[in-house]
């Protein structure tokens, strides 16, 4: 079931086009990482998908109804949680959650005392002596107590210690065997890499890569380090072997996933005595579509 989709979304600014023909698929139940650097795109489509934006041209819907006719309607079943969020300073943080729940118009109590407690949130405080930490942890306890179907975060952990982001974690993994779905557009790529079925790299207003982190592991290379009986030569004139530097006894390079079985072939002709791979990361996958950008700039 598709929860959320854009389809050839455009959003111009003067004369500054924000997104250029964004095509975007959010199944039920899936975890979907949102990534790419400032300024490519990502929070004009999340403002387009809450219907705080109207499009220039192209469609945007979630739950099958348009974002920006049937936005009232939309957020009854959906969470947002932004990267900065701003209380109001003269409420306590369980006043300001109290205020969030009757806006939606139901709250899981024993949830959202839970959820206090896991975040380590003083509830009694004033909102204005917050750090930005804990007013992202109201946040937070007020999008995972409710009861949407849909959680829209944008840099969710921002100000979050390690401890904490750990406590998001498995508070998402939690909503996914819950059976509901999440976009989360985050630049901290291993966050996206441990928690997202799906991931989707904007660049420029356009997705440019889209799939589970199984399928485009294939389209970056693989971290081989090796140390033979026999000195190793040949290696760089090998097909998708690069970056070969030789460096504390042993030989160290990138190779392409469909060139890995040849290359073990030829390095165990010099007879192999330690060899160690890597898969590929989410950062690989990312820096290798950007360092062309980059390059041409």
């Amino acid at each position: 079931m598709t929860i959320v989709q854009t389809v050839d979304l455009r959003k111009s600014f003067g004369s500054v086009q924000a997104l250029n023909g964004l095509d975007l698929v959010v199944r039920g139940g899936q975890i979907h990482g949102f990534i790419g650097p400032n300024g490519a795109g990502k929070t004009t489509t999340i403002r387009i998908l809450l219907g705080m934006l109207k499009p220039s041209s192209g469609q945007a819907s979630l739950f099958g109804r348009d974002a920006w006719r049937d936005a009232v309607d939309i957020h009854r079943r959906t969470a947002y949680v932004p990267g900065e969020v701003s209380l109001w300073p003269n409420l306590t943080g369980g006043e300001a959650l109290d205020l969030f729940g009757r806006l939606r118009g139901k709250q899981d109590p024993r949830r959202r005392a839970e959820l206090i407690e896991r975040f380590d949130l003083d509830p009694s405080k004033k909102c204005g002596t917050y750090s930005k930490g804990n007013r992202q942890k109201v946040a937070l306890i007020a999008a995972f107590a409710s009861d949407a179907e849909l959680f829209i975060l944008d840099e969710p952990t921002s100000g979050l210690d390690p401890l904490m982001e750990q406590v998001f974690q498995d508070y998402v993994r939690e909503l996914k065997v819950q059976g509901r779905s999440v976009l989360l557009s985050s630049h901290i790529l291993s966050e996206v890499e441990k928690l997202c079925d799906f991931v989707s790299i904007i660049r420029e207003g356009v997705i440019i890569e889209s799939g589970s982190l199984e399928e485009l592991r294939h389209l970056t290379s693989t971290h081989v380090a090796v140390q033979t009986k026999r000195p190793l030569s040949g290696l760089e004139q090998l097909p998708g072997v690069e970056d070969v530097v030789e460096r504390d006894g042993l030989v160290h390079f990138s190779v392409e996933a469909e060139y890995l079985g040849s290359v073990i072939t030829h390095l165990s002709a010099f007879d192999i005595v330690k060899l160690e791979s890597s898969p590929p990361t989410l950062e690989d996958l990312f820096i290798r579509h950007y360092r062309g950008q980059g390059e041409g700039r």
